[in-house]
């Protein structure tokens, strides 16, 4: 959606009156907004900055846009009462919170008549890492990727995320840019060497029954990811500091090294088939080698970086699809893997609403749609179906049914993905085999998982006010409800809300059970999946019990956010 009102910047003042009056209703009914936008640090005024008021419920609001003048200054009329998420963009810049850290949009909210005409939004100018790719003889590499990373957390586990990447040109020369501040680290990955693929696929048929190479065989060598300032080993990386509008060089030059080989065989298979095998990068999402099955079975897969990884084979001339897919965690040559692909499973089911929801027979189950989770801590399902056709998410038909097909093997979770349209919605039971699987996943093979779903509009609300300890409104603090331990692996039980303009929170679509409310001034990506993270706060978290259809008010005190490490230099 974002997308779409960015490109409405083009369109100008005339589009944005357009969008404000969609559905103007009594003139003393709306609400009137109206700023400036200033960059960061100082107030000098940003002209050209694309306003975005986005409804938080598209069937009660409207969507609104406008553009900053050469004052910096913005007016938005007509704006129906309601919540908004508020945006604002201006190319080569971010928006700051009044901590100086990025912000994720602001909620505001409007009674009816409400006039907010003194909104000061701070805009600071985003860094560039830019630099160059070259080999051992400082000959460019083209094609590399260089990625800017930062850690966040999911479920309690470290994840490395990409802030940016792009790949190299022609002169090797890359530039990554609309980076807020704030530390990362920086690596870059060799383009695949498909010669060594070509290689390996032209000389399978002589390779059949060959045996793998003897201890006295030189080493293979090969480039490798590299992380700045120039190690191949990712826990010796070096973190950057970007400041506001820093230009930061990172030059690379890569040398060949030892590298590492995957040995295996593809078991299981029909006389006459053939497989595909690719080798995925779980640090960086990329696929960056492969090979093809030879006549008997086996597959080598060489020039291999230590890292993690997910193996998949993929059974070209199959009658069914089928799939093997694996994780690895490569350290040392890996020899006599066993890869045996299976057909993808099919999960159906259908959605009910608890007859106990009075307002159940109004309710529009198509506007529900469910997601796929592993419960291996693959997170990556974009190639969740075994022949690409299909994704973790699943629309819910009007009648309640829905399916997933050619699921690969492995055990799964269903959660909400999307209900806008149906506020207070929350997956009450997750049944298979009789059995309620909603909180220990479900197992799919080759054949078909029959589930059925039991959903609730009576989720538990929390609101109430965020405010510091001189007891004054903390306008944007976010607050986070994370659930009892036994329930920390899963972010869907975790619920996030960011204040209003008065400091406003309210958390949704609760299910019963216990839950530790915090609010932070401001978070620097997503900690509150860190369990450690969150213990070092833990005597600052307030304890609720919900049970459904509760509402709850729960005043909060703020966390102070940490000092800017950055203040002092701007």
């Amino acid at each position: 959606m974002r997308i779409f009102f960015s490109a409405l910047l083009w369109l100008g003042v005339a589009c944005a009156s357009f969008w404000g009056q969609a559905s103007p209703g009594p003139a003393h009914a709306q609400a009137v907004l109206g700023g400036i936008v200033v960059k960061d640090p100082g107030d000098e005024p940003l002209k050209k900055a694309l306003i975005e008021l986005i409804a938080e419920s598209q069937s009660a609001g409207a969507n609104y846009t406008a553009v900053t003048g050469v004052d910096g200054s913005f007016h938005i009329e007509n704006i129906l009462p309601g919540r908004y998420r508020m945006f604002v963009e201006r190319t080569g810049y971010q928006e700051m919170d009044r901590r100086h850290r990025r912000s994720e949009g602001r909620v505001l909210e409007f009674a009816a008549g409400q006039e907010l005409n003194d909104l000061v939004i701070h805009l600071q100018a985003a860094a560039v890492v830019e630099g160059r790719v070259t080999d051992e003889d400082g000959d460019p590499m083209p094609e590399a990727q260089v990625a800017v990373l930062r850690q966040t957390f999911v479920a309690g586990h470290s994840h490395w995320e990409q802030a940016g990447a792009e790949r190299s040109n022609d002169l090797g020369e890359y530039r990554i840019a609309g980076l807020p501040a704030g530390s990362y680290f920086v690596s870059v990955t060799p383009p695949p060497d498909f010669r060594s693929l070509i290689e390996t696929s032209g000389n399978a048929a002589s390779d059949a029954g060959r045996r793998p190479a003897t201890s006295d065989k030189p080493a293979a060598v090969s480039y490798q990811t590299t992380y700045y300032p120039g190690t191949r080993d990712r826990s010796q990386a070096a973190s950057i500091q970007l400041r506001p509008g820093d230009d930061f060089p990172a030059n690379f030059s890569l040398a060949p090294a030892p590298s590492l080989t995957i040995r295996g065989a593809v078991v299981n298979l029909l006389p006459g088939s053939t497989a595909a095998i690719l080798l995925q990068s779980r640090d960086f999402n990329l696929v960056l080698s492969g090979a093809e099955m030879h006549k008997d079975g086996t597959f080598e897969i060489r020039d291999v970086s230590p890292g993690a990884y997910t193996i998949v084979a993929t059974v070209d001339n199959a009658p069914v699809p089928m799939m093997a897919r694996q994780s690895l965690q490569v350290a040392s040559n890996v020899d006599g893997l066993r890869l045996a692909p299976q057909s993808g499973g099919t999960i159906h089911g259908r959605l009910r609403l608890d007859p106990a929801n009075v307002n159940r027979s109004k309710a529009d189950r198509s506007q529900i749609f469910l997601s796929l989770r592993s419960a291996d801590g693959d997170d990556d399902l974009s190639s969740l179906s075994v022949d690409g056709g299909s994704s973790s998410l699943a629309q819910v038909n009007a009648d309640g049914s829905f399916a997933w097909k050619d699921v690969p093997a492995g055990r799964y979770f269903i959660q909400i993905s999307d209900s806008t349209a149906m506020p207070d919605l929350f997956l009450k039971s997750v049944s298979a085999g009789g059995s309620n699987v909603i909180d220990s996943g479900f197992t799919v093979g080759g054949d078909n998982a029959v589930i059925d779903i039991v959903a609730s509009l009576s989720g538990a609300v929390v609101q109430g006010v965020a405010t510091n300890q001189k007891n004054e409104s903390v306008p944007d603090a976010l607050v986070v409800a994370i659930p009892e331990a036994t329930f920390h692996n899963h972010p869907e039980r975790y619920r996030i809300a960011t204040a209003d303009q008065r400091g406003h929170y309210a958390l949704r679509e609760l299910a019963p059970g216990n839950y530790t409310l915090f609010a932070w001034e401001n978070m620097d990506g997503d900690a509150y999946y860190d369990p450690e993270f969150v213990r070092q706060h833990e005597s600052q978290g307030k304890a609720v019990h919900v049970n459904e259809g509760d509402r709850a008010s729960v005043e909060l005190k703020t966390i102070p956010a940490a000092e800017d490490p950055t203040a002092d230099q701007r």
